[in-house]
């Protein structure tokens, strides 16, 4: 097993391109660390320049201590899992999983028992003498990830190995992947554009957009302090709300005016975030749909009518219009969750719409009003300028 470092990582093509710019990233031995981002944010660029495939333009990279910038890539004892899975056809699973022996020249009584080992591993020890084409999808990615096993390499690389699957079985295979790789020990990178993947599945995760890194921490951190507005965005499923606000001081204390709606603030959030520097500007305002709540649950509320409702059993998920205006003064900013999720925050009619989570039985109805109680200490706020975290 090694640890990882990339330091000053960058990935420059001949027009002039930077696919990734400047990553430095230090990955602890036994870690996994998903990288994650929007299609084209440089994060299968960055595990294919780990893997040896793509050269690396300056900066450097090291695994276990040794510099890797010009060792090839059958050099580096890394083992690579693919999202087509790349199976040999022609090949049973068992000559699949036992290919890079063979290659290696290892006995051949060797070669069986590591197979048979591999597979009981996976649970595809009754699917030895199949081909590709008689497994299923879950089935042929467990064979993929025991041709990778059976290297018994110091790293993992894994690109986006579970987005051929249906949801279901996506949301299986990543937690025996998770258990495997704890496991084995295998300093594994993990890459994928799920962030719920992502959450779910890494010690830590490194956001990365258009080629620069935006945060890594863990998944904890990363959601409940994200370091800017594309973050905030990104991670979060439903994504977070975002609105312009002002803030205001009423009777000695200060406010966040959402149109004609205004959310009196504690004190202990106010001093945290600077809040008195913003009396009378506009910022963006933030609050995540579990802690907007139905409310019975008591505490300032967001008033509006509803517009869509969602129900999915242990919840409720409920849209309402918000009369404050979406960030960017109606349009979607760029960095908004609009380019990460490929699909903007809903602008209603009065303004933004809002999505709160509440109980699964709770009486609400497409087109009335309805109040949902905002969890002051949770809201988030940024510069509008920056898009920095306040």
């Amino acid at each position: 097993m090694a640890e990882i470092a990339v330091k000053d990582l960058t990935k420059r093509y001949p027009n002039g391109f930077e696919a990734l710019k400047g990553l430095s990233l230090e990955i602890a031995e036994a870690e996994l660390l998903v990288l994650v981002g929007p299609s084209g944010c440089g994060k299968t660029t960055a595990l294919r320049m780990i893997a040896g495939l793509e050269d690396i333009t300056s900066g450097d990279l090291f695994i276990g201590g040794k510099r890797m910038n010009d060792v090839m890539e059958k050099d580096r004892d890394i083992a690579m899992v693919f999202q087509s899975y790349a199976l040999y056809p022609h090949m049973t699973v068992a000559q699949n999983i036992g290919f890079s022996l063979k290659v290696a020249k290892r006995p051949r009584d060797e070669i069986r028992r590591r197979v048979r080992e591999t597979a009981t591993l996976l649970a595809i020890d009754g699917l030895l003498d199949r081909r590709p084409k008689q497994l299923s999808g879950g089935q042929r990615q467990r064979v993929a990830m025991g041709r990778a096993v059976i290297r018994e390499p110091q790293v993992f690389l894994m690109d986006e190995p579970l987005s051929n699957l249906d949801a279901q079985l996506r949301v299986h295979m990543r937690g025996e992947i998770e258990a495997l790789q704890k496991r084995l020990g295998v300093t594994t990178v993990y890459v994928t554009h799920d962030q719920v993947e992502a959450m779910t599945m890494g010690d830590r995760v490194a956001v990365l957009r258009d080629g620069l890194l935006q945060q890594v921490d863990t998944p904890a951190e990363i959601y409940d302090r994200p370091t800017n507005l594309f973050v905030a965005g990104f991670m979060g499923s439903p994504p977070m709300n975002l609105a312009e606000a002002t803030i205001e001081r009423v009777d000695g204390g200060l406010v966040v005016r959402f149109g004609e709606q205004a959310i009196s603030l504690p004190a202990g959030l106010v001093q945290e975030r600077g809040l008195d520097d913003w009396v009378g500007k506009t910022l963006i305002a933030g609050i995540r749909p579990e802690d907007l709540s139905g409310s019975e649950n008591g505490g300032p509320v967001l008033r509006g009518a509803v517009e869509r409702v969602e129900a999915l059993g242990a919840n409720l998920l409920v849209y309402f219009s918000v009369g404050a205006p979406a960030p960017g003064g109606g349009v979607v900013a760029a960095v908004v969750a609009g380019e990460a999720l490929e699909s903007a925050p809903l602008v209603a009619e009065g303004g933004t719409s809002f999505c709160a989570t509440f109980e699964p039985r709770s009486a609400v109805r497409i087109g009335e009003p309805v109040e949902a109680s905002v969890d002051t200490a949770r809201l988030h706020f940024f510069d509008p300028e920056t898009h920095a975290a306040l």
